[in-house]
């Protein structure tokens, strides 16, 4: 009897299928698996999905099949709620079209200067990825025609309704063909996504998954807190106890956000806020840290953190507990990624009980009070062995990251093993690099050249 979670029971392009080979992928997450045949038979789809689920090659592959290469027209639109998504969305289905030539995915988002997108888009596309607001912008401005759109995407609808973005939606799909085919993706369920896919979905197959299915390799512990104070003792004694490597502190607003990465910087910890305060760069700079290992603590909020893409992350803590049972298992499911054991620790007061009851009927768990981490423990504060630099070129510069690694390895330069991620944006670039050889590594960005050109180098510090 066949296996209907392999890639191989599916009828796709051929050229798709050996590629999925090549990428060594087999098996279908639960996502993939619920939605995959639904869409490649052309159905309209609501799913319900986490990032890191594997939701991007569930409808990525849907586009890629629905495509005429050699029609070179817009044919394929994602709408995503933050350029740090739309990138990431961009790449994974670039991935996933490499069998096939002369592909061309374009993102268009808001944040960056108009004018290489507008020369990126003279030279046209076969799929579109970006936030509404910038990709409504070309229409209107008649830069971008979706006259033969076949596939439409929303990503993290619910977020993207959470950021304002609504009345530019609305305005995309009135502009976009009748007879296409709508997929739209959503961590959380609240009823003004309900109200949105009744308008763009017609007669949608509904792919919902179930909590245990994505979050199997996940610990779940609850701490009662007295009062803010006290949420604050148990959150640092929780760091100093289990020492993550990589954590995010869920914060509800921002002010939480900025009073929790205050006083864990009284005690030491390497720790950032993203929030809806920080400007595109200071908030580009901020994931490159954390993604990258030289920053180990993250006190975000949940608009914030959409998009957020790191592997193997250790733990979650829920300083304030979620308004909802959805975003309390998403904000969970950020941790024990691919098989990898994570645990969520989620603090809470006598006034979050309703929340509380919620989650367990949502999850079917019962929640037990977990035993409190010692307070007064004077153990050392996990020091991050990653450093960053960031360097003032970038692709704009022709700038790739084969050049800095060339840079810092070449004659007398420092050992390939000590150089962690490397981010190349249109005009600057971070490399993550061993503490212990970081002034080499400065030293020999300084006085070497990328691209026949020295560029300044700097220590991105807190």
């Amino acid at each position: 009897m066949p296996d209907n979670s392999c890639f191989s029971q599916l009828s796709l392009k051929p050229e798709l299928m050996s590629n999925l080979a090549t990428l060594g992928y087999e098996q279908m997450t639960p996502v993939q698996a619920k939605s995959l045949p639904q869409v490649l038979n052309g159905k309209d789809v609501i799913a319900q999905a986490k990032t890191g689920s594997g939701k991007t090659a569930a409808f990525g592959l849907g586009l890629l099949q629905n495509l005429r290469v050699k029609r070179f027209r817009i044919q394929a639109m994602v709408l995503c709620p933050t350029r740090e998504l739309a990138d990431q969305v961009a790449k994974e289905v670039r991935k996933l079209a490499r069998g096939i030539h002369n592909i061309k995915v374009l993102t268009l988002c808001g944040g960056v200067p108009m004018g290489p997108q507008i020369g990126s888009l003279e030279h046209g596309a076969h799929i579109i990825v970006g936030t509404p607001g910038r990709i409504l912008d070309h229409l209107e401005r008649g830069r971008i025609s979706l006259e033969e759109l076949n596939t439409l995407v929303l990503d993290e609808a619910d977020k993207m309704l959470d950021m304002g973005f609504q009345p530019a939606i609305d305005a995309l799909v009135a502009a976009a063909p009748v007879s296409r085919q709508s997929l739209l993706f959503s961590a959380t369920f609240p009823e003004q996504i309900q109200s949105v896919a009744s308008k763009i979905l017609k007669e949608p197959v509904m792919v919902k998954v179930d909590g245990s299915e994505n979050h199997s390799s996940i610990s779940q512990y609850f701490y009662r807190a007295d009062n803010q104070q006290h949420k604050l003792e148990i959150t640092k004694a929780l760091l100093l106890e289990r020492k993550p490597e990589s954590c995010v502190i869920f914060c509800n607003t921002k002010q939480a956000s900025f009073e929790v990465a205050d006083y864990l910087a009284d005690f030491g910890f390497s720790s950032l806020v993203l929030n809806g305060d920080l400007e595109q760069k200071q908030r580009e700079q901020t994931l490159v840290r954390f993604a990258n290992k030289s920053v180990s603590i993250l006190v975000a909020t949940d608009v914030a953190a959409r998009g957020l893409d790191v592997d193997k992350l250790d733990a979650v803590i829920n300083y304030d507990i979620a308004h909802d049972p959805d975003t309390h298992v998403h904000r969970a499911g950020r941790t024990g990624r691919a098989g990898e054991q994570g645990y969520a620790c989620s603090l809470y007061l006598d006034r979050d009980a309703q929340k509380l009851i919620s989650i367990e009927e949502y999850q079917n768990i019962t929640i037990t009070d977990s035993e409190l981490p010692a307070l007064n423990a004077s153990q050392p504060v996990y020091k991050p062995t990653m450093v960053t630099l960031r360097i003032d070129g970038g692709k704009k510069q022709k700038v790739r990251p084969g050049d800095i690694l060339g840079a810092l390895t070449g004659k007398g330069g420092i050992n390939g093993q000590a150089v962690g991620k490397i981010n190349v944006f249109d005009f600057c670039a971070y490399v993550a690099v061993q503490k212990s050889v970081a002034n080499d590594a400065l030293k020999k960005l300084e006085t070497g050249k990328l691209k026949g050109r020295t560029f300044r180098v700097w220590k991105v510090s807190q």
